[in-house]
């Protein structure tokens, strides 16, 4: 039987895969993994295609039952992972058996996880893609986080060898990079400086759609109202509270609060990694810097999944 049952559902557990692409000009965010590095990963261990639909989950996993038997990876700091209530470890292949539990634990000082199973998720995909949008209500499961007894299709799978990463995958720590703008022109000089000073937190004021930091209040000198314009994951709104706001996968696709930079692309998914309460500070930097290690990283990122070896 092609299906894996929910038996437990970790927090915020959606159907997610590398999000819908195209759709920004008709007011369609584009959805995708908190961490696509961790996603694809996770889909490299079980040999499915780079964009294969996964399972997304935050803080803990909850517990997954499956019909047939399936090569499974979660990719996640894991504290307590198990098949059939034995002790297995993350970030490498593991061969689950029809009707065994995969019971998946909390994080350890990170956020969000993934769970790949051979074959992918064969939900229906909605405008091109198979990822839950949930301030839409589409993709997944009726475009909502899934429930103690979904049923997840399965796609066919060709046997593959058991597999893990040939060395951990690690992140950078230290500051979070940012772009200036596109509206930094709005704020006074005092502003960037207290926004780059910093420190910040994440609060608990978060999901899939954007974050909200404590730390200085930033005030637009020419107001937190501009005509509405296009976002961009990662980029960092100001409001009137003054506590800036960083939209992320399912953020609108227009917003009419001035931005005061952008995340760079290669420490989004950190930013997004990081838990509430753990201080940090932007530095700034410029485009073609953030572009530079951009691809380093994903460099690095080729690396890392070439030396995916069959587990010993």
């Amino acid at each position: 039987m092609r299906q894996a049952e929910i038996l437990r559902p970790g927090m915020m557990m959606t159907v997610q895969d590398s999000g819908r692409r195209g759709m920004l000009r008709f007011g369609v965010s584009g959805a995708g993994p908190m961490d696509p590095d961790a996603m694809r990963m996770a889909n490299a261990l079980v040999g499915n295609p780079a964009d294969a639909a996964t399972l997304e989950f935050a803080f803990f996993g909850g517990a997954i039952r499956f019909g047939d038997d399936r090569m499974v990876a979660v990719c996640g700091a894991v504290r307590d992972l198990r098949i059939g209530g034995n002790p297995v470890a993350p970030w490498q292949s593991h061969l689950v058996r029809a009707g065994q539990e995969l019971t998946i634990g909390a994080m350890a000082e990170t956020v969000w996880g993934y769970v790949a199973i051979g074959g992918g998720i064969g939900t229906q995909p909605v405008l091109g893609a198979r990822s839950t949008h949930l301030r839409t209500g589409i993709g997944g499961i009726e475009g909502r986080t899934l429930q103690a007894g979904d049923a997840l299709p399965l796609g066919g799978a060709e046997p593959v060898p058991m597999r893990k990463l040939g060395a951990p995958w690690r992140v950078r720590s230290g500051a979070i990079h940012v772009v200036p703008g596109p509206q930094d022109d709005r704020f006074g000089a005092a502003a960037v400086t207290d926004f780059l000073r910093g420190p910040f937190t994440v609060t608990q004021k978060r999901d899939r759609m954007a974050m909200v930091l404590d730390g200085p209040r930033i005030h637009a000198e020419m107001g937190h109202d501009i005509v509405s314009d296009g976002t961009l994951p990662g980029s960092i709104q100001v409001p009137g509270s003054g506590q800036p706001l960083v939209l992320l996968s399912d953020r609108q696709t227009t917003g009419g609060y001035p931005k005061i930079a952008t995340i760079a692309s290669v420490d989004l998914s950190r930013l997004a990694q990081m838990v509430s309460g753990r201080p940090f500070r932007f530095t700034a930097i410029s485009q073609s810097r953030a572009e530079d290690m951009l691809i380093a990283h994903r460099d690095a990122f080729s690396r890392a999944l070439a030396e995916v070896e069959t587990a010993r």
